[in-house]
């Protein structure tokens, strides 16, 4: 078992428990059946209040880290409505933040990486937010290029795994070289360790796959599954929330390739830090398309990486050959 009174895993878990009950906040209070599908302003509130927070109280805990996050302030100090919504919000968790403080936390966010940084998605999965359906804050500290902690904050899954709409939510936390590990959302004493799925053969092989397809291609994931001879269904969900399913042994294969109209596209260090090494510590491997480990030393990108492939472990070999048959 870890030491839950660490500093930093003190504070990682801290800050994704009051963001993902902030974000819960905004959808319950923003999100409406009725939204339009271009309506983005909920994810945009609960984008910019999520990273304000925690990069408040990251440089209360750790004032010397930088932190790289997904959004910075330049449109939202121009956009009067939305500052009072974010402030408003935000206040509830921090009573003292007013809109200029809000907007100065938000650009913590814009720090190069170093040596040592936090990165952060404040709300990954959008469709998934707007659904009312699954998303996930994701934090992670990369230290020398490796991350060394990760946490995941998914409101909307059970035991890490079960989607469950009303339930008590799931933190993932992994640490490199001591596992991964899961509680309810709220709890700070009832961790349960998470280990990837055993499962060697490809026909049974569960893959998990987005709603949201506009940074893979569908059509050869298609042709990757027929390839590789996967029976079972696939499990759909949008968001990091998929790596903790993986690690928690629900499901083996998880694979991003580039979209044909964007076919330079690279991943952001945000989407993937987090949940790279909760894939690890559970058992699984996760690498590029071309089985290259991923590199977080190359700037707010994985600039020298195409694509995410993650797998259980036993299937990955299987599965990068696959991969390259149909020219991912």
């Amino acid at each position: 078992m870890f030491n839950i009174e660490d500093p930093e895993i003190r504070f990682a878990l801290d800050a994704v428990r009051q963001a993902s009950r902030l974000v819960q906040t905004v959808q319950s209070e923003l999100v409406s059946p009725a939204l339009v599908k271009d309506d983005r302003s909920p994810v945009t509130v609960a984008d910019y209040a999520s990273q304000a927070l925690v990069a408040s109280l990251l440089s209360q805990a750790f004032p010397n880290d930088p932190l790289v996050g997904e959004e910075d302030s330049s449109e939202l100090r121009h956009n009067q409505p939305v500052l009072q919504q974010v402030t408003g919000f935000v206040r509830r968790f921090m009573p003292e933040a007013g809109e200029e403080s809000i907007c100065d936390w938000i650009d913590i966010g814009a720090s190069a990486p170093s040596s040592r940084f936090w990165t952060l998605d404040p709300i990954d999965g959008t469709k998934g937010f707007l659904r009312s359906d699954q998303y996930a804050i994701a934090l992670a500290l990369i230290v020398e290029g490796e991350v060394q902690l990760g946490v995941l904050g998914c409101p909307k899954l059970s035991q890490a795994y079960l989607p469950d709409y009303h339930g008590p939510g799931s933190l993932v936390l992994a640490l490199r070289d001591q596992g991964t590990w899961t509680s309810p959302l709220e709890s700070q004493m009832q961790f349960k360790r998470l280990r990837a799925s055993s499962q060697a053969d490809p026909i049974q092989a569960r893959l998990l796959r987005s709603f949201e397809s506009g940074h893979t291609n569908p059509g050869q994931i298609d042709e990757f599954v027929q390839l590789l001879g996967v029976g079972a269904e696939p499990v759909r969900m949008d968001s990091q929330a998929k790596y903790a399913v993986l690690a928690a042994g629900q499901g083996e294969l998880l694979v991003r390739l580039l979209s044909s109209s964007k076919p330079n596209y690279r991943e952001k260090i945000w989407d993937q830090a987090a949940g790279s090494l909760i894939i690890q510590e559970a058992g699984g491997t996760i690498t590029d398309l071309d089985g290259k480990p991923l590199d977080f030393t190359a700037g707010r990108s994985l600039a020298n990486n195409r694509g995410v492939l993650a797998s259980n472990g036993n299937l990955h070999a299987a599965a990068l050959g696959a991969l390259r048959q149909v020219g991912a």
